[in-house]
């Protein structure tokens, strides 16, 4: 920003441009939203950010996002605890929840395997599951990867690593677009792509 802007103005605004999505217009615009409304909305919208930053925790179990000892799909006695899906980030699990129809829990990666961008198996969550798959009771891995290079990849990775522990191993069937994402993907569309998984390690 200009130097004839108020310096925490500035500030505000660089913050806000930090956000994926928001270049330094948006970031301008909602600086000046913030500095427009009540301080005690402000105050508000401060100690949420705070919150979520301190209550918030990796499940131990799946690495979903939770504020709870253990998340509550993993927490749930319901769910089939014997089938396991695998998604990169928890806005994944947010979407095939919306289908109604997933059953079994999840595990979260946190990420893609990516070469290009420094992004190693061991950066991602792939030793928690495989310690969890060792313990013996999960009969099926769905790969929920998104249907990209990086998607592709990570999943075969996985199913490799996958393949002596003796688990059934699949992959959702791609009415889902190539280059697209579980997380836009419609409730139908995840619902199908469910339904006819097929299996990734023939």
């Amino acid at each position: 920003m200009a130097g004839y802007y108020a310096l925490p103005l500035e500030l505000l605004a660089e913050q806000f441009a930090k956000l994926p999505g928001i270049g330094m217009k948006s970031a301008q615009r909602l600086a000046y939203f913030i500095i427009s409304r009540p301080k005690e909305e402000v105050q508000a919208f401060a100690d949420a950010l705070l919150a979520a930053k301190r209550d918030i925790h990796f499940c131990p179990q799946c690495q979903n996002l939770t504020e709870l000892e253990l998340c509550p799909i993993c927490a749930d006695d319901k769910r089939d605890h014997g089938t396991i899906c695998v998604v990169e980030s928890p806005k994944d699990v947010t979407a095939l929840e919306r289908t109604g129809e997933y059953t079994g829990v999840y595990h979260v990666l946190h990420g893609l395997i990516s070469p290009i961008d420094g992004i190693t198996p061991d950066k991602l969550k792939m030793r928690e599951l495989l310690s969890r798959i060792q313990k013996g009771s999960v009969k099926e891995v769905i790969m929920a990867t998104n249907p990209t290079v990086e998607g592709d990849a990570t999943a075969m990775y996985l199913a490799q690593l996958l393949e002596p522990l003796g688990v059934s191993v699949t992959r959702l069937a791609f009415g889902l677009p190539v280059g697209g994402t579980l997380e836009y993907a419609d409730e139908v569309t995840l619902f199908r792509a469910l339904e006819n998984r097929t299996p990734l390690v023939q």
